[in-house]
C-alpha cells in the first residue's frame, strides 16, 4: 500500500505555506480535487489548496462540515494537541521554534554548554580507552 494518509473528513493537517503556516487544521469538507475546507479552534473556516497542507497520521471522528463547537469537542476528545506534541514531527517543529526564539546570549550559552559536554565525553572516552589498553 503506497499511501497511509488520505485526504478525508476529520484528517488533521499541518499548514506548510501562507499566513496560517505551522498551524494544525482539520479537513471538514473536500471542495474539489485541489481544495479542501479546513477549520481549527482558533481560526476562521476557510478553503485551502492541498499543496498548502501536509497530512498527519492523526484523524478525528467528525461529520461533514460540523459546527465549531462540535469540532472543538471532537479535537479535545481525540487529544489532538498532545498527540501532535508527542509525535516526532511535532517535537522537531517545537525544537525548531525554540531555537529560532533564542537571542545571541542564549546561543552563546548553548555553545559553551556543548563545548563543555564535548570535553567531558572526550575525557570519559580517553579513560575507557586507557582501561581497555591496559
Amino acid at each position: 500500500m503506497p499511501f497511509k494518509r488520505y485526504v478525508e473528513i476529520g484528517r488533521v493537517a499541518l499548514v506548510n505555506y501562507g499566513k496560517e503556516y505551522g498551524r494544525l487544521v482539520v479537513i471538514v469538507d473536500v471542495i474539489d480535487q485541489n481544495r479542501a475546507l479546513v477549520d481549527a479552534p482558533d481560526m476562521v473556516r476557510s478553503q485551502m489548496n492541498f499543496k498548502r497542507l501536509s497530512l498527519t497520521d492523526i484523524k478525528i471522528e467528525i461529520n461533514r462540515v460540523p459546527k465549531k463547537k462540535a469540532l472543538i469537542e471532537a479535537m479535545e476528545k481525540a487529544d489532538v494537541k498532545n498527540k501532535w506534541e508527542k509525535s516526532s514531527w511535532g517535537r522537531r517543529l517545537i525544537v525548531q521554534q525554540r531555537r529560532a526564539a533564542l537571542n545571541d546570549f542564549d546561543r552563546f550559552k548553548l555553545m559553551l554548554a556543548k563545548i563543555k559536554r564535548g570535553g567531558l565525553i572526550r575525557q570519559e572516552l580517553a579513560k575507557l580507552k586507557k582501561e581497555n589498553a591496559a
